[in-house]
């Protein structure tokens, strides 16, 4: 028998929303030798909270308002972006989608953090994780967090708060699966992006 569109549009997901944290409160232009950064890395910069007196985006804090489920990663910076975008809300936490490791190459010299993060990230896309979390386990994890993803919006729509270089990791999930990038906000600060599914 043929779905009518009316039972079609009952059976079509909700919208997954995929958002990254506000600016955390660590100091990214610190100058570092690769074991200052690695330490920067641990105890400060993922500890970290937001800094004060941010706001998120109305249309985000709109999107949530209208989220069946809001999903955050353990670190704090994603579960006080959460917070901000739904307040009282009770939120779905789970480390499946902490950011990817960065550990930085041990390179002579010393960097501003957020320049050992470049190097950090093209080593570790290249393999080289020295022990931490290999990129080919962070896609692994990435497959998982698209799925956990997908399965909530069947419920309707779905907002996470995580993490910019993770969140990235999910896309080629996301597409294989159906899903489309309906609005792409890019990757700095507070920006998202809204995936809607298309079937092919």
């Amino acid at each position: 028998m043929n779905q009518t569109s009316s039972e079609l549009t009952m059976t079509q997901p909700g919208s997954i929303t995929i958002a990254r944290h506000g600016r955390p409160d660590a100091n990214r232009e610190a100058w570092l030798d690769w074991r200052g950064y690695e330490d920067w890395w641990d105890n400060q910069y993922q500890p970290a909270g937001l800094t004060a007196g941010q706001s998120p985006p109305s249309a985000l804090v709109e999107a949530a308002r209208e989220a069946r489920t809001v999903f955050a990663s353990t670190l704090r910076r994603a579960v006080e972006t959460a917070e901000a975008v739904a307040p009282g809300r009770k939120l779905e936490i789970d480390p499946v989608f902490v950011e990817a490791e960065l550990p930085p190459p041990p390179l002579p010299g010393r960097f501003m953090a957020k320049t050992w993060g470049v190097f950090a990230r093209c080593s570790w896309w290249l393999g080289w994780s020295r022990g931490r979390e290999s990129r080919i386990a962070a896609e692994v994890r990435a497959a998982s967090a698209a799925s956990q993803l997908i399965e909530a919006a069947a419920a309707g729509p779905v907002v996470l708060c995580a993490h910019g270089w993770f969140n990235r990791m999910m896309r080629p999930h996301l597409h294989g699966s159906g899903w489309v990038c309906a609005r792409d906000g890019g990757d700095s600060y507070w920006s998202w992006r809204r995936y809607e599914y298309r079937p092919r």
